[in-house]
């Protein structure tokens, strides 16, 4: 007999009957999800994990004046997102780091590299390390609510729609951040391309 899956809901009740260990399961269910968005804006897995910790630390504080005026999953991602950008303003080591084809869509299968340098000699080292350092600035520049965002799409694969309802604006809102988020990295990149092909 298939076991029926409890809905976040039911779970959030029984929290609030005193059932404490119920939230248990709602870390389990959502961990990755957090982890992914986290790991979006700081690149950096030691700090996501941190992050994932304080997220469903403070999710947990704060069920009690949950109203549930939107799901439990947007509630968490808002305040998954509030924590990364309140970890990166904080700390100006971490930046968002997405390879150039994820924000402006080559068309070509996605093999997880940045597919600029192929070859490992130390030369090509330094100077993919050089256009990680650029991607980084670019991505670091952006304002708040694009690079949101942008993370929200490329790194959970969330719909304009889902993204809505968590940065708690428009489909046609979000889908001109992203547009706006996309021309400025262009912009940005196209810059720091150009003042390296001219420098003596």
């Amino acid at each position: 007999m298939l076991a029926v899956l409890i809905t976040d809901n039911e779970i959030l009740k029984k929290i609030a009957g005193g059932d404490k260990n119920q939230y248990r399961v709602l870390v389990e269910r959502y961990q990755q999800v957090i982890f992914r968005t986290c790991f979006g804006f700081v690149h950096n897995r030691d700090d996501a994990d941190d992050l994932v910790q304080e997220v469903f630390i403070q999710a947990y504080k704060a069920i009690p004046g949950f109203r549930h005026e939107s799901s439990f999953s947007t509630w968490l991602y808002r305040i998954a997102v509030n924590a990364s950008l309140n970890h990166v303003r904080s700390n100006s080591k971490n930046f968002i780091l997405r390879r150039i084809d994820d924000y402006f869509g080559s068309g070509k299968r996605d093999t997880g590299e940045l597919n600029v340098i192929d070859e490992e000699d130390p030369e090509s080292m330094l100077i993919r390390d050089e256009q990680r350092a650029w991607i980084k600035k670019a991505l670091d520049s952006l304002p708040d609510n694009q690079r949101t965002a942008i993370v929200l799409s490329k790194y959970d694969d969330l719909s304009q729609k889902e993204i809505a309802a968590i940065m708690d604006t428009s489909e046609g809102a979000v889908e001109a951040l992203i547009q706006r988020a996309k021309a400025n990295l262009r912009k940005r990149l196209s810059s720091a391309i150009n003042k390296k092909s001219i420098k003596p």
